[in-house]
């Protein structure tokens, strides 16, 4: 195994977000991963404000928020409802903080939660809109052909409980800087069952692409 893959296996443990989220002061933000919330608006668009707008008050979950400025800018829309979970004690008390600061608070809610165990803290059934933006390609390394054990069992565990909290008329919607070819059998673990739709959100800084999937529960 190599230097690098051992560094993406840390991705999965908390501490490693301690230390980095550490890091920051402030409004200082370290990480928007993969692309911004305006880079974002036009999926948003078709998947979020039209299905969801905020006048019907949409639970969103956002799973591994981290100190990404989405909820906040969703706040800006309108979006009054909102829960933000990470594991990372240090990235939930920093943002709870940030966004009491700007007068969010009573439109954005922090838990620290492992997003893999959540049946403590939130109900089957009780969210409009899950969003992901990096979270599920942490828990991910190896070879994408044939992932290790680890990767499966995270991935599932997580997937699983995303399918769990989700309302038949919810959406999963996840950025990723994947191939679709590669995650659609990650996505579609054992438990879940998802109408899947991919498209290219397009590259950043002009030189790398990154797809944007939204999940519908399949209707029985």
């Amino acid at each position: 195994m190599g230097q690098d893959d051992e560094e993406n296996k840390r991705l999965a443990f908390a501490d490693y977000w301690d230390d980095r989220y550490l890091e920051t002061d402030g409004d200082g933000q370290l990480h928007e991963w993969f692309r911004s919330f305006k880079d974002l608006d036009q999926f948003f668009a078709r998947h979020l404000y039209e299905a969801h707008p905020p006048s019907a008050a949409p639970r969103i979950l956002h799973l591994g928020s981290g100190d990404s400025t989405v909820p906040q800018d969703l706040a800006g829309r309108g979006y009054s409802n909102q829960l933000c979970v990470d594991f990372s004690a240090v990235a939930v008390e920093t943002m709870s903080k940030r966004h009491a600061d700007h007068g969010l608070s009573d439109k954005i809610e922090w838990k620290k939660l492992d997003v893999r165990c959540m049946e403590q803290d939130i109900s089957d059934t009780s969210i409009d809109v899950a969003f992901d933006k990096g979270t599920l390609d942490a828990m991910i390394h190896g070879s994408p052909w044939s992932p290790p054990e680890d990767t499966i069992a995270n991935t599932g565990k997580y997937l699983r409980e995303v399918s769990r909290v989700l309302k038949p008329s919810g959406i999963f919607l996840y950025v990723t800087f994947r191939q679709p070819h590669f995650v659609k059998p990650i996505l579609d673990c054992e438990g879940t069952d998802w109408d899947i739709e991919t498209e290219t959100l397009g590259g950043s800084e002009g030189s790398f692409g990154y797809t944007g999937i939204a999940c519908k529960p399949r209707a029985h």
